[in-house]
């Protein structure tokens, strides 16, 4: 029996020896068969002996692996052609002396060529875009034209006005719909830039029809990149506006609201030396006063009233830090009167000189602006109006507390004309406070006030206005809004009969593309 099993054993050995023979010589006949075009693709280490290995791994050379075990295998078995043994599975454990316990998958020998040489590193897997929350969700995309993007809206409503003539003393309120129109520009440039907004507007009153009025204003600016540091600067702008009938300057009752118009533009020029900022900017303004009629029926010309003003100013500013940049600016005008003598015959042409120190800042993202502090002085061609003096200013001041608020501080004081006999002009000051928070991603609610104080030079009369008020915006889409608010309108004057009270208050809705 236990020859037969030995028999047996030894026939099969045979077998395996014989079939390894064949698979031999089956593969070097057709390696010769093939010619240059194998040698070339199998690797030059194939056709050589097996390096020195270890104690525990040494053997004779053999291109075909004797195990598993042999830590040189999974070399020939992935760069060698003549070998047909399928790779050992990923899971099983690599069993040699050296490499114990990893397995195939973690056990990687570096891969080679068809000439030999080790192949250039893998490139790193491509690092996913971060995607950056969208700022507004619900803000308008535009209508692209070329490389400049329009951001037309359309706003219609209808509200209720406690006093639409603005009159002192009981009054005679009534409905109105107010029809709006906006258009934003901004230009998608490599070089130089274009921006501007332009809005337009009509309150029309169902009982008080000699209220309606129209309103409006708008810019439109351009940059020229004459070089890195040099650029031109050129501006337009536009403003539409009523009187109303108790004005100091209107010094008879009139009906209906008298438009004005104010239009200009100016031209100038940036250069940057180092953080040294130069520019010099001439302007062009001019104001026209429609004339007004009178509740007799007559006329009354305002055309003693329109002027042009020149002027030319010069800014030096110095960036201490990116975010501080001091500067210093003077400025001289003229103002020209259509008329040299106006209705009551004063020579009201003037000459002005402004001094003005100030700074643009960035503390941080949150808190960014521009203030401004001077002083102007303005001499009349009358010899009987004496000079308007007085401290100037500006100021526009942002901050974002949270990413929700947003807080908005603006704030003017400058020197006017009047036609007040004796006075040489005015002195207004303004001030505005403005605060917004989103309640939602798409409603905010803006709650806002104003603050204006007017007073004539030489007369002993002033006037302060005060507005109060809030406003709800509700963003349905990109496209559809609606928007509603409540404003209380007061001025106290010093003039018996001039002071009012209004409350106004309107809900529409806005179409924005």
């Amino acid at each position: 029996m236990s020859r037969r099993v030995t028999t047996v054993l030894l026939s099969g050995v045979a077998a395996a020896c014989l079939a390894v023979a064949l698979a031999v010589v089956g593969d070097a006949q057709a390696q010769q068969a093939r010619g240059p075009a194998l040698r070339n693709t199998v690797p030059a280490y194939v056709a050589q002996p097996r390096p020195e290995a270890s104690e525990s791994t040494a053997g004779p050379a053999s291109p075909i692996p004797d195990s598993i075990s042999d830590p040189a295998a999974p070399i020939r078995n992935q760069a060698s052609a003549v070998s047909r043994r399928a790779p050992p599975r990923a899971s099983r454990s690599v069993q040699s002396p050296n490499l114990r316990g990893v397995t195939q998958r973690q056990f990687r020998p570096p891969q080679l060529d068809v000439t030999g040489l080790p192949p250039p590193p893998e490139p790193p897997p491509p690092t996913p875009r971060r995607r950056t929350a969208e700022e507004d969700p619900y803000a308008p995309l535009g209508l692209r034209l070329g490389n400049v993007i329009y951001k037309p809206a359309v706003t219609n409503s209808i509200g209720y006005d406690s006093n639409p003539q603005r009159v002192s003393g009981p009054s005679k309120g009534s409905g109105f719909s107010r029809h709006e129109g906006e258009l934003g520009i901004q230009s998608d440039w490599n070089v130089h830039e274009l921006k501007g907004s332009l809005r337009g507007g009509y309150s029309e009153f169902f009982r008080e029809s000699d209220a309606s009025r129209p309103d409006g204003d708008g810019n439109l600016d351009l940059r020229l990149d004459a070089s890195r540091d040099t650029r031109i600067l050129l501006e337009s702008r536009f403003r539409l506006d009523t009187q109303r009938p108790g004005s100091p300057d209107l010094n008879a009752p009139v009906v209906g609201r008298p438009l004005t118009y104010q239009y200009g533009g100016s031209a100038g020029v940036t250069h940057d030396i180092n953080r040294l900022q130069l520019t010099l900017r001439g302007s062009v303004d001019r104001l026209d006063y429609e004339d007004a009629r009178l509740t007799s029926g007559a006329t009354l010309s305002q055309r003693d009233r329109n002027q042009t003003q020149y002027g030319l100013r010069l800014r030096a500013g110095y960036e201490l830090t990116p975010g501080f940049k001091p500067f210093v600016q003077g400025e001289i005008d003229q103002r020209e009167f259509d008329q040299r003598a106006d209705s009551n015959g004063f020579m009201r042409s003037s000459n002005g000189y402004t001094a003005r120190v100030g700074s643009t800042f960035e503390i941080s993202r949150q808190l960014t602006g521009e203030v401004s502090v001077g002083y102007q002085d303005r001499k009349y061609e009358d010899g009987r109006l004496k000079n308007l003096r007085g401290l100037i200013g500006d100021a526009a001041i942002l901050w974002t507390p949270t990413p929700l608020t947003t807080v908005t501080l603006r704030g003017t004081s400058e020197l006017g004309d009047t036609t007040i006999p004796g006075s040489s002009g005015t002195t207004a000051r303004r001030a505005s406070l403005e605060i917004a928070h989103a309640l939602r991603r798409n409603l905010t609610v803006t709650g806002f006030g104003s603050f204006g104080s007017t007073e004539y030079d030489g007369q002993g009369l002033r006037e302060d206005f005060s507005t109060l008020g809030v406003r709800l915006d509700y963003r349905l889409t990109r496209t559809v809004a609606i928007r509603a608010s409540f404003t209380h309108e007061r001025l106290n004057s010093t003039a018996p009969g001039s002071d009012y009270t209004a409350n106004v208050g309107q809900v529409g809705l806005r179409l924005q593309f």
